[in-house]
């Protein structure tokens, strides 16, 4: 018998269509970063991860927890933060990504975009654009 996933086919569609939305509002791919020439020379240097511009938002299920991770330099991914599934669209339990402790932190709340975090998909990847800028 198979296993009931906690994050349903549908929401999991769900969310993947908002990111993709939230990406084509937010990521620029033809607007360059105040390092891009510093990333060019990098790029030369080593091979691309990623081709999605830097900027995008890349979902990742495991459970019932929603990982958002956005491409960076060098196009590899980057964690931002975790979203728990409570049975909700609008009501998702967030954690941003501690970097320097590596580890998600939902008792976390003194960090730029905090204001953002509504229970959305959307607030979460406000949140991150705030609390780590390209």
């Amino acid at each position: 018998m198979a296993r009931k996933k906690a994050i349903p086919d549908d929401v999991r569609e769900q969310v993947i269509a908002r990111i993709d939305a939230f990406n084509k509002a937010h990521v620029r791919p033809d607007k360059p970063s105040p390092m891009s020439r510093l990333m060019r020379v990098m790029e030369m240097q080593a091979p691309k991860a990623s081709a999605l511009p830097t900027g995008t938002y890349v979902p990742r299920f495991k459970g019932s927890f929603l990982y958002l991770d956005r491409i960076g330099f060098g196009g590899r991914p980057s964690e931002i933060c975790r979203l728990r599934w409570t049975g909700s669209m609008e009501a998702w339990e967030f954690a941003i990504y501690r970097h320097s402790r590596n580890f998600y932190d939902a008792d976390e709340w003194m960090f730029p975009g905090t204001e953002e975090v509504d229970g959305t998909v959307e607030g979460a990847m406000r949140a991150g654009l705030k609390a780590y800028p390209d």
